[in-house]
């Protein structure tokens, strides 16, 4: 048994660790992968945003013609899977989970560099439909990551919608088998981080040096201590240790609510904000996915109902789908309870945001 002055010795080494980081203006998000019994695999993760973001709901079906918004050099592409989707700021595809399970999620990375976009690059595929591209063209994370390492596209960024700052996130994939990766863009290359044992993601640092910190946390043991602030690689350290705390629950019902538990305690709560790490930003929302049964969830800070969406009871098809939409209101205020499928009303599709 460790004795409790090398647990100090150990912790005061990582808190020093962390204290050298620099402070960048970012906001913030955390995304878990639970391994659970009977094949039970649940992605959770948790928008942490310094202003509303206009999120809303859509389903869109297979058939759908894509275009990157880059100009007239542009990737083009048709949607084999239908989707649902969270918005932000309703011209970018933020979360979503595609019918066959495959689930993408954006989070902030300042660290990312993206590569230059030229006359002669690769078409061009707007930041804002990165995630949309991988829920229309995989089913799994094995599929996506062989098309990603080397992309038929130059993905390209701009401003933050209504801020002046460049939208600059990095990528993480989960399917209904556990696999998992996390995509980076570094020095404007690609860089992916593939398989199970990549359950957690937040922000800043780069997410190799964000597993180099975590470890310092592992030799303490979370049920010593654990980091209990709201930074990125706190987060990390807290979200790692719980999701794979929580028992190998065989009733699903169980082990939902406990990455539920895990993913809220990432989140940070509603107005925090300090004027010396502005980088800390208050959680708007949250998403759950239960890829086993089809469910996913979504719950609002700004209401105290959680809701679902049944993706097996969603008409996908090119011929009879159509898309949908659910209004969350400006700062997801609806109030929605249960199984809110039948809620989506008929809509017009959302333009990504491009150049």
């Amino acid at each position: 048994m460790k004795s409790f002055s090398r647990v100090r010795r150990v912790a005061y080494a990582s808190c020093a660790a962390l204290l050298l980081l620099p402070a960048t203006i970012a906001d913030a998000c955390t995304r878990v992968v639970y391994l659970g019994a009977n094949d039970t695999i649940i992605t959770a993760r948790s928008m942490d945003w310094s202003e509303p973001m206009l999120t809303n709901l859509y389903v869109l079906p297979r058939g759908m013609e894509r275009n990157g918004e880059a100009g007239p050099n542009s990737l083009q592409w048709e949607a084999k899977y239908g989707s649902v989707v969270a918005t932000g700021y309703d011209v970018s595809t933020t979360d979503g989970v595609n019918e066959a399970g495959l689930v993408a999620n954006l989070l902030w990375l300042a660290e990312s560099e993206y590569p230059a976009f030229t006359a002669d690059s690769k078409p061009g595929l707007t930041i804002a439909a990165w995630a949309q591209f991988v829920l229309d063209n995989f089913a799994t994370v094995s599929e996506a990551v062989e098309v990603l390492r080397d992309p038929p596209f130059t993905l390209v960024s701009a401003n933050v919608p209504g801020q002046d700052r460049l939208t600059t996130l990095h990528l993480s994939l989960s399917d209904a088998t556990g696999d998992s990766a996390i995509v980076e863009y570094i020095d404007g290359e690609p860089v992916v981080h593939h398989g199970r044992e990549y359950q957690v993601m937040t922000n800043s640092p780069r997410f190799e040096k964000q597993l180099a910190l975590n470890s310092y946390w592992k030799e303490i043991g979370g049920t010593v201590m654990l980091p209990g602030t709201s930074r990125a690689s706190d987060r990390f350290a807290r979200a790692s240790f719980y999701v794979n705390a929580i028992p190998q629950d065989t009733d699903p019902d169980r082990a939902l609510a406990s990455v539920f538990g895990v993913i809220r305690n990432a989140s940070v709560p509603l107005g925090i904000g300090t004027s010396d790490r502005p980088e800390i930003s208050s959680t708007r929302w949250r998403t759950v996915v239960d890829h086993s049964r089809g469910l996913y969830f979504f719950e609002s800070a700004r209401t105290p109902n959680t809701f679902w969406v049944n993706i097996g009871e969603i008409d996908f098809s090119p011929e009879t789908g159509q898309v949908m939409r659910l209004d969350l209101g400006p700062e997801q205020e609806h109030i929605y309870s249960g199984n809110a499928t039948g809620a989506f009303k008929p809509a017009k599709p959302f333009i990504f945001e491009g150049l």
